[in-house]
């Protein structure tokens, strides 16, 4: 890891936190070790296979039925965000190296986007596509890489974007100034997406088609944790990972002084905020309503940034764990 970047805090009063339910009890987790660490998305195929992203670099294929495990393709970066193009070959928004398609039979990638308005993306994170071939993806922060994400949670300078590249891949801007940009989704319909603002503690409804088209509203505010990846389930309902409970400490400073985020940050990491132990996905309707809220202690399975759901099933994935887990929505 590098050395640390130079803090610029901005001031910002974050919503109220709502309570933080006790975890009820675990849901049954059953847990597919991979041999490599940090799966921080999860995506399935026709087959039933999912498919993930490691720390290595690798693109691992997972067999749910019998847990083996094989390397499909090796980025060469870090792999996040992990969705299908319509040509069968696989999206991957790697945190080093953009935004990519993978051949999966060759394992050789292309890469679709790596510069935006002429200066490289710094932390290229989730995507949705498109029936067309049209891909929505983040860029996280156009000030701090993966290594230093928690150092944008900091300093709260919302430089996150929304971006879209066209099947004829031109790429234009659709959101900026967002608190992190993280997950994004495609409701069933077409008419809008979602995307998290993991620093800004919310989802937003973006919408792409009709007399608002390119407006947004707030589809989810205030939420408990952090949201990170978001999906569209079977269900039709948007799927949100939220790694980690809210952090009081960081809750009050983000409206106070800027010098003490940077006194903070000077400190070794283990006396920084961090991350809380927690499992939680929700399941979240068009209107923002909650319909399923799966939540455990994280003594099993924690910091879940990825949730895919199909037929009743639910995959996740972490940036920090070893294996990927497998439960049922009761």
């Amino acid at each position: 890891m590098t050395g640390k970047p130079v803090l610029r805090p901005v001031r910002w009063t974050p919503p109220p936190a709502p309570r933080y339910p006790n975890p009820p009890e675990p849901n049954p987790l059953r847990l597919i070790p991979l041999g490599g660490t940090g799966p921080e998305d999860v995506l399935l195929d026709n087959e039933g296979s999912v498919l993930t992203g490691v720390d290595d670099g690798r693109i691992l294929q997972v067999n749910v039925a019998d847990d083996t495990v094989r390397t499909v393709a090796d980025t060469g970066g870090r792999p996040l965000g992990l969705e299908w193009l319509p040509d069968g070959r696989l999206l991957v928004c790697d945190a080093l190296r953009g935004l990519l398609a993978v051949d999966l039979g060759t394992g050789r990638s292309e890469v679709l986007v790596h510069e935006v308005n002429g200066s490289p993306m710094r932390f290229c994170n989730n995507a949705a596509v498109a029936p067309d071939g049209t891909v929505y993806f983040t860029d996280s922060s156009q000030r701090f890489g993966l290594e230093h994400y928690r150092a944008d949670l900091l300093e709260h300078s919302s430089t996150g974007r929304l971006l879209r590249r066209a099947p004829t891949g031109e790429i234009d801007v659709l959101l900026d100034g967002l608190q992190f940009a993280n997950g994004v989704a495609l409701d069933p319909s077409g008419d809008w997406l979602a995307v998290a603002e993991s620093a800004g503690y919310r989802l937003l409804q973006v919408w792409l088609r009709g007399d608002r088209a390119g407006q947004h509203d707030v589809l989810a505010d205030a939420l408990p944790g952090f949201p990170d990846n978001v999906s569209t389930g079977s269900d039709g309902l948007i799927w949100v990972a939220l790694p980690s409970p809210r952090n009081a400490l960081l809750d009050l400073l983000l409206p106070r002084p800027p010098v003490l985020r940077r006194l903070v940050w000077a400190l070794p990491e283990a006396l920084q905020p961090a991350e809380g132990r927690v499992m939680h996905v929700r399941a979240i309707a068009s209107d923002g309503a909650v319909v399923h809220d799966l939540r455990s202690s994280g003594e099993i399975y924690h910091m879940v940034t990825g949730v895919r759901e199909r037929t009743g099933v639910v995959y996740l994935g972490s940036l920090t764990q070893r294996a990927i887990a497998v439960l049922d929505v009761p």
